[in-house]
Parts: structure tokens; C-alpha cells; sequence
């Protein structure tokens, strides 16, 4: 039953006027225990994209489901990186550690796709990466698995700024 709950919750994605993907990734109840019974609140991490290499990702809590998702697309737009894309994929492999969580990603020729689960999934779909191979390694918690994969992605290099430093053209940098 919780499969097909998060299964749900992550394909309601929505296309935005200002052309950015917000993917919602987990929504999570949670209960404080007070004098006149439960007090329920939520908490969602929502990943937003423009679908060609600019991707955040944000983390809000309210007492209302719609106010967390909103508070959480507010911080996913004022986090966003740029992540270096060679054609349609990741220039090189790279692993993202944070906390008990590592994410694994390696770049993938044009037509494999991607393949990830559920959480890296997403956030390449937002990023706009059409080819990548992943593999979630450690805790399998949303949230880290969000931050590890983010870690992963700021870490890339990006291969102009390399071969300006080194001197040599695009071409010689990539054989």
C-alpha cells in the first residue's frame, strides 16, 4: 500500500508558466501527541528543474499538505545549480555521499535512458539527463538520498572550464 502511495505522490509533477518541472518526491505525516489528542503536520521535499541542466531542491513543513508543497518549491527555486551535461548525460562517473546515504551515477550512451530509482529518477527528469545508469547504495531515507545525489551533481566537473585551464580544445579533452 505505501509502494503504491509514493508511487502516486512522485508522478504528480507539474509543468509550471515560467517553463520549471516540480516533481514531488515524499510527503510525510507527521503526529505530536498534545493535551486534546494528535496534532497532525506535513513535511514534503519537492525537486525542481527547467529540463536543461538548472535542478534544486527544497524541504517544507506546514500544519496544511498544499503549504508544505508550496514552502518547498519556494526553497527548490532559490537552490538551484547548473550541472555540467554532456549531450544528453553526466561528463564522467562520480559517487555523492552524505550522511548513511550514496548515490552512484555514470554517464550512459544516447538511448539507454534512465535508469534510476524512484528519488535519483526524478531529479534527473527535472535536470533534463535523458541517458544515466544510477545505483542508491546505503540508507534508503528520501531525504539524504535527495542531498547525496545533489552532492554527486555539484562535484561534476565541467569540462570546458578543464580544458580552458589545460590549455587544449574541446576535442583533444575528449579523445
Amino acid at each position: 500500500m505505501d509502494r503504491n502511495r509514493d508511487r502516486r505522490d512522485r508522478d504528480r509533477d507539474r509543468e509550471k508558466s515560467d517553463g520549471l518541472t516540480e516533481k514531488l518526491i515524499k510527503i510525510n505525516r507527521v503526529a505530536k501527541v498534545v493535551k486534546g489528542g494528535r496534532r497532525f503536520s506535513f513535511s514534503a521535499v519537492v525537486v525542481v528543474g527547467d529540463q536543461n541542466g538548472k535542478v534544486g531542491y527544497g524541504f517544507g513543513k506546514a500544519n496544511d499538505i498544499t503549504e508544505a508543497i508550496r514552502k518547498a518549491v519556494e526553497r527548490a527555486k532559490s537552490a538551484m545549480i547548473q550541472i555540467p551535461m554532456k549531450n544528453s548525460t553526466i561528463p564522467h562517473e562520480i559517487i555523492g555521499k552524505y550522511k548513511g546515504a550514496s548515490v552512484l551515477l555514470k554517464p550512459a550512451v544516447p538511448g539507454t535512458g534512465v535508469i534510476a530509482g524512484g528519488t535519483v529518477r526524478a531529479i534527473c527528469d527535472a535536470a533534463g539527463i535523458h541517458d544515466i545508469l544510477s545505483k542508491s547504495l546505503g540508507s534508503k531515507n528520501h531525504i539524504n538520498t535527495v542531498k547525496a545525489t545533489f552532492v554527486a551533481l555539484e562535484n561534476l566537473f565541467n569540462v570546458r572550464e578543464i580544458a580552458k585551464n589545460r590549455g587544449k580544445s574541446l576535442s583533444e579533452m575528449w579523445g
